[in-house]
């Protein structure tokens, strides 16, 4: 209670707080728990215990509990020698617990979008302020001259500012920068997965229509794209028929020595392999990519290599190349939808997960799959018998779910030619065959045979 009317300024938290040894101890352990708990929690989770940075966070109490003696010596009231200490560590503490909690919803990417850009802003007055109150509230009770109480605010608030951006370097959890690396078994796998993965790419018989898949996962430091390729993969190869006529492309760590990297070469010779196996006539490719984004850039990551961004005109001119003719491309980013109007022809439908200026959100390492894959692969697609339904029912979803967590609205982007308009519903009867079933009359007939 003591510590709640600090934080707000009142000299009732010095009327309430009866100091003693234990209770001092007892705060200063649970202070250190709690920061330490959100070290950890930014840290990611990761990285190993720094003694330093808990002598660092030690100092402060130490400070105060030196103003304190200062104080008590000052009015001639021992009471006063534990206060200060005591209730900074209760303040300090809960707001520790408080910025964990609110850590830990950004972790679970539950936490709206538009809160981090300020949450350091947010961590760094809350620090501050638990010490300028401690302040406050003394000068108000010894009643210090107007001038001596703003000289010590701004010194307080000087040290407190200066300290905490020299702290950052010695943080309670640290995580060592490790430069990225590209194993050398990596290195020489890649040439011969990439040539095993096109030679695999069967021949389209000419007999009927089927769907090629190419799936691309951009960005290598979150595995979210891995994950979600990899199960679209697994859901058109079991489901909609595109076993020994699909492949991925996957920028990750874990995949280096598994899976072609995603790049502009490797995509380029991937549909151009597609499109010397494929009956272009009656053959569908469905192209998925999945990464960050900015307008008119798709993010290829894989660090420590160089690699270039895929832009509209050039993923329009690898497809032009390739002779594929009919087209689905789906692609979600953020700003997605700026590759439309380059991707547009009258034999391509273009899906993406976002307008030519919104974001699309749900990319995080806790998450098998964004938001609109989820909600359009993983939902819709399993429930609809058609992209056109499964579309519009992923977009209602991926609103409702903005909304929930008051997230400006992406706004997934639809865009058909007039030739795939009439040929679609002929290309989707290979990925919704017509369930057929048996007469009522012949059932009964069955059952009442001996």
């Amino acid at each position: 209670m003591a510590g709640l009317w600090l934080f707000l300024g009142s000299r009732r938290a010095l009327q309430i707080v009866h100091p003693s040894i234990l209770q001092l101890i007892f705060w200063g352990i649970l202070g250190g728990c709690a920061n330490t708990l959100f070290s950890w929690l930014s840290a990611g989770e990761v990285g190993e215990f720094n003694s330093q940075g808990l002598v660092s966070y030690a100092l402060w109490p130490f400070i105060a509990l030196i103003v304190g003696i200062f104080l008590s010596q000052r009015v001639n009231n021992p009471r006063l020698m534990l206060v200060p200490a005591l209730l900074w560590l209760v303040l300090d503490t809960h707001i520790a617990l408080l910025q964990s909690f609110i850590q830990y919803l950004g972790m679970i990417d539950i936490l709206p979008y538009a809160f981090y850009d300020y949450l350091p802003t947010i961590f760094m007055v809350l620090f501050v302020w638990q010490s300028l109150a401690v302040v406050w509230v003394f000068a108000r009770e010894l009643k210090w001259p107007w001038w001596e109480r703003a000289l010590i605010m701004l010194a307080t608030l000087f040290t407190l500012v200066v300290w905490q951006m020299s702290v950052k370097s010695q943080p309670i959890w640290k995580v060592e920068d490790v430069p990225p690396t590209f194993a050398e078994d990596a290195f020489y796998a890649q040439s011969r997965l990439l040539n095993k993965n096109l030679q695999a790419i069967e021949y389209g018989e000419f007999a009927q229509s089927h769907w090629y898949f190419l799936g691309v996962a951009g960005a290598s430091y979150q595995d979210v794209f891995m994950s979600e390729v990899k199960r679209i993969r697994e859901q058109f190869d079991t489901r909609f028929g595109t076993f020994g006529r699909s492949m991925i492309l996957v920028n990750n760590p874990a995949t280096r020595t598994e899976i072609p990297i995603a790049s502009r070469t490797s995509m380029e010779l991937s549909l151009k392999r597609i499109g010397q196996q494929m009956n272009r006539e009656s053959d569908v490719l469905f192209l998925y990519m999945t990464s960050h984004g900015l307008q008119n850039e798709f993010e290829m990551e894989n660090a420590p290599l160089d690699l270039a961004q895929v832009d509209p005109k050039w993923l329009r001119d690898a497809l032009d190349r390739s002779g594929i003719r009919w087209r689905v491309i789906v692609i979600s980013a953020c700003y997605s939808g700026s590759f439309v109007s380059a991707l547009q022809n009258d034999n391509t439908l273009i899906i993406t997960a976002s307008a030519a200026d919104r974001a699309s959100f749900g990319c995080s390492n806790e998450a098998d799959y964004t938001y609109f894959g989820r909600a359009f692969f993983d939902q819709a697609m399993r429930e609809q018998h058609s992209i056109k339904d499964a579309f519009a029912q992923a977009k209602d979803t991926v609103a409702q779910w903005e909304t929930a967590q008051g997230f400006d609205p992406s706004e997934p982007q639809w865009s058909i030619g007039k030739n795939m308009e009439l040929m679609l519903p002929q290309l989707e009867q290979r990925l919704f065959p017509p369930t057929t079933t048996t007469p009522p009359v012949q059932a009964q007939a069955v059952a009442h045979t001996p």
